[in-house]
């Protein structure tokens, strides 16, 4: 018995050598999942229990086979203190506008506006303006029909009855290249893929240039043929109503696409008599001549008239032309807020264009873009790992890496516009449309509810989620999140679980 008992305390004493030699805890390192698939240590804090909330939710089956890319980073200092995959370049959706979001702000400024103006080449003579009449767009994506109104009033207090001339819409403050190079065309028809143009039309204050709202109601009785509402209203646009009402309690069926390089926009399927509305936002084939339609309608109302041989068609205001009347949109800082709470793809594109113009003298992708990856190399951002296609996020072939990303906005919070960018940003659980965006329907609980503050991005396979929380314990986090070739969802959950993770996050 005492020879066992002195090998006992012989292996313990051994024991507890072994320990004091190699510690099992390791405080003061915290791993991460590098590209490699190892685990590299990232940064000296204490991290363990976030370390290992985040390592299990990323076991999610639902991203199996997929790749997804987490950066995290105190906001401070931007000391990266976690990363997964984050150095692996990976489609971004949306979280692209945070890139031509933020180069706009600093390029164009908080008080940047767009303008429109109408101009002639001729005379007034009396209630007569022998000339043409210009509506030249400067890339205005909240111009709307009540402008065009506006527009109208003020010719007819300059006296102007009729116009002995053409009435000619100026889209060329931009190129002629109206879609991005990667949109794909099945979404030309989508309010999501309207044409870009130096002058355009948006139909509600949501600010969807190039598009008309299309509503479809029941007629008055089964076998009628629906009654189809457009905003605004024009004849720019052809609708093909094939569609039937039906008796009450039938389902309903609506579909309302526009044909592919036309603006034929065909109603088909079937409405009940009791059924609801159905509304699409859809966009039009041709911006310019939507807003020079309802710009003559316009006038009309005023009592003002094309005379003699005066149509409508496009072409480019002389530079001698007077200014008969203008408008200039709101700032960008107010902008921002429909662009980014509500994701607005027409708002990134725009932005892209407005920075070539401004820029380099040329409204193109190729120059905006080009502006843009300038301006990413200030932020501190190795544009050599980059790839830029558009500005709203919807080509598949934008690259960046979750590392980048949160290196952009790290780097950006210290500008003097960071303030109007940030209110821009959905805030988690806030139900107010313009103000929690995107995110008024998730995190409406606990830490992350009016805490979160990020951008949202969803296009086929891709997830993602960037931007700002503050922890439990008063740390600031910058973080990015980016899901890649995702099959089964939905995968925003996971997004909202390491958002909550950080949210509830204490050092000590």
């Amino acid at each position: 018995m005492k020879q066992q008992c002195l090998l006992k305390r012989a292996f313990l004493a051994m024991v507890i050598a072994l320990i004091a030699l190699f510690p099992v805890t390791h405080e003061g390192t915290y791993s991460s999942v590098a590209a490699s698939g190892e685990t590299t240590p990232v940064a000296s804090i204490d991290s363990t229990t976030l370390d290992q909330k985040l390592q299990a939710i990323l076991k999610d089956p639902k991203l199996q086979g997929g790749i997804t890319g987490v950066s995290i980073r105190k906001a401070d200092t931007g000391e990266k203190i976690y990363s997964h995959y984050g150095d692996i370049r990976l489609r971004p959706a949306s979280n692209m506008k945070l890139i031509s979001g933020s180069t706009a702000m600093d390029i164009l400024g908080p008080d940047y506006q767009f303008s429109t103006e109408v101009l002639t080449d001729g005379k007034v003579n009396g209630k007569m303006l022998n000339g043409n009449l210009y509506l030249k767009g400067k890339g205005d994506p909240t111009l709307m029909k009540k402008d065009l109104d506006q527009f109208a009033k003020d010719l007819k207090a300059k006296g102007i009855d009729k116009i002995n001339g053409n009435l000619i819409a100026d889209d060329s403050w931009y190129d002629d290249v109206r879609y991005s190079q990667d949109l794909n065309w099945s979404d030309e028809h989508n309010y999501v893929g309207a044409q870009v143009s130096g002058l355009t039309l948006s139909p509600n204050e949501d600010y969807d240039a190039g598009t008309v709202i299309v509503e479809v109601n029941p007629g008055t009785e089964a076998g009628d043929l629906p009654k189809v509402t457009l905003t605004p209203e024009t004849n720019s646009v052809e609708i093909v109503n094939i569609a039937t009402t039906v008796a009450k309690g039938e389902a309903k069926s609506i579909s309302i696409a526009r044909e592919h390089g036309t603006n034929r926009i065909f109603i088909k399927g079937k409405i009940p008599v009791d059924g609801t509305v159905s509304r699409s936002w859809s966009a039009v084939w041709d911006p310019s001549m939507l807003a020079l339609d309802v710009f003559q309608k316009s006038l009309e109302a005023e009592g003002i008239q094309l005379v003699g041989n005066g149509g409508m068609k496009t072409g480019i205001t002389p530079s001698g032309a007077t200014v008969l009347t203008s408008k200039k949109s709101m700032p960008l800082s107010e902008l921002f807020i429909p662009f980014m709470k509500l994701s607005n793809n027409g708002h990134g594109e725009t932005l892209v264009k407005e920075m070539g113009k401004v820029q380099r003298g040329e409204g193109s992708w190729d120059a905006g873009l080009a502006v843009m990856k300038e301006k990413l190399t200030q932020f501190g951002v190795n544009t050599d790992s980059v790839v830029l296609r558009d500005g709203s996020g919807m080509s598949h072939k934008n690259l960046i890496s979750a590392d980048e990303l949160s290196t952009l906005l790290y780097s950006i919070q210290g500008k003097s516009w960071f303030p109007a960018f940030e209110a821009s940003l959905p805030i988690a659980g806030v139900p107010e449309r313009m103000v929690g965006g995107t995110l008024r329907n998730r995190m409406g609980d606990g830490l992350t509810a009016g805490n979160v503050k990020a951008k949202t991005g969803s296009i086929t396979g891709v997830s993602t989620l960037s931007g700002y929380v503050t922890a439990k314990d008063g740390t600031e986090l910058i973080f990015s999140i980016m899901i890649n070739n995702y099959i089964t969802g939905p995968v925003a959950p996971i997004e909202d679980a390491i958002a909550r993770a950080l949210a509830e996050y204490e050092s000590n």
